[in-house]
């Protein structure tokens, strides 16, 4: 039996970031992680050169049952500050479009700042330990792995959600949060590609790596402004990550395919100045090629010169490019997601330390409790106010 102050569950962006913190304090900390290699999302993520944060994270970019619950950490650790971090270890790094920052080199080189400040605070990380049961204590909390029993004060649950079992993603956090009473906000992939019906998976055919700069909007009328990206499953790109969080089965995604221009404007422009072309012609001059064939084989761009068109039939054409609607099969599900919708309910959960408001000295953060941060780097930013925050009280 090895006796500790703090056991935390999980070795990703909130588990290090945390015990990293709580070390510095004087805290003896062991981390346990199933998984070979610590924060192994972390090592995927941005094409693997890790989206490690976004210079304008607020709580706004963030979808959680109670919205205010995230104000507290983020305002006492934003991107600024975990920016200074990776400065202080000479990381490169680059701005990208919409406030997001990678690496310049690789995302190894995040995880490797993330354990050398582990090692600097003293931190254990013990790899290849499966947590087999948790229990209350007298003293504590009792967390049996599969190659040692530790006795803890305070117990950190930072196990991350369902998202790419192929990882080692497994619902741990959910069962131990339920152990202890603990609500689950209903979970499900988010930031996931959509799949298509068979009859629009045979409409596109042929139309994948095809991305299109687009404004997609779900129901409930939340919009992004970014590409889609045509698959041979269905579609995806930034703006169809973003819009899965939001849209729900059974409903319909609308998706405006020339955001920055009114086509009823651009058609009496080509009418005054090219009226002898063809509309397909002059159409592949906005949009890429074979998407206007598409649209061409389903009579939706009249295969007539732009000056023999009704007006009927240039008000019906900007409708539908303006107004593009699909309606989703599914998703790609948790193998292909980057997050978890859902989990542990944050009403139970204290907004500045992340402890249960029921069992004291259990805490959970990052991706295991109800927060969903956009694309972007906001997930990460999340992960690393949540860690910074649990740190200074566990």
């Amino acid at each position: 039996m090895i006796k500790t102050d703090v056991v935390i569950i999980g070795a990703g962006a909130a588990g290090l970031m945390c015990a990293a913190q709580a070390g510095y304090r004087g805290r003896s900390v062991v981390v346990v992680d199933m998984g070979k290699k610590p924060a192994r999302k972390v090592l995927i993520s941005g094409g693997g050169r890790c989206n490690f944060t976004n210079e304008n994270a607020n709580p706004d970019n963030y979808l959680c049952k109670n919205p205010h619950f995230v104000k507290s950490c983020l305002s006492r650790y934003s991107a600024q500050d975990f920016i200074e971090l990776v400065e202080r270890h000479g990381l490169n790094y680059h701005h990208k479009t919409l406030g997001q920052l990678f690496c310049d080199n690789n995302a190894q080189d995040i995880v490797d700042i993330l354990m050398t400040e582990c090692e600097w605070a003293g931190v254990e990380v013990k790899l290849r330990s499966e947590v087999l049961s948790v229990e209350k204590s007298e003293s504590g909390y009792l967390v049996k792995t599969t190659d040692a029993s530790y006795t803890c004060e305070s117990l950190v649950v930072a196990s991350g959600g369902l998202t790419m079992p192929k990882l080692g993603a497994t619902p741990i956090g959910y069962q131990i949060a339920e152990q202890f009473g603990l609500n689950i906000i209903e979970t499900m992939p988010a930031l996931v590609p959509f799949t298509l019906h068979d009859h629009d998976k045979a409409r596109f055919e042929g139309l994948s790596g095809i991305s299109i700069d687009c404004l997609v909007s779900s129901e409930n009328g939340k919009s992004f402004r970014e590409n889609i990206l045509f698959t041979h499953r269905g579609l995806s790109g930034p703006a169809i990550l973003q819009i899965s969080s939001f849209w729900r089965a059974g409903q319909e995604v609308t998706i405006n395919l020339l955001p920055d221009s009114n086509l009823v404007e651009t058609i009496a422009q080509w009418r005054a100045e090219q009226g002898q072309k063809s509309l397909k012609n002059l159409m592949a001059t906005v949009l890429p090629k074979r998407f206007v064939e598409v649209l061409v084989k389903e009579q939706v761009i009249a295969e007539k010169a732009v000056n023999q068109l009704s007006h009927s039939e240039i008000e019906q054409l900007a409708n539908t490019i303006h107004g593009w609607q699909i309606k989703p099969n599914g998703t790609e599900g948790y193998r292909t997601a980057e997050v978890t919708l859902g989990g542990v309910d944050t009403d139970e959960l204290s907004s500045k330390t992340f402890e249960s408001k029921k069992q004291p000295g259990l805490f959970f953060i990052g991706e295991v409790i109800d927060v969903t941060g956009w694309l972007g780097g906001y997930n990460f930013q999340f992960c690393w106010a949540a860690g910074f925050a649990c740190g200074q009280v566990v």
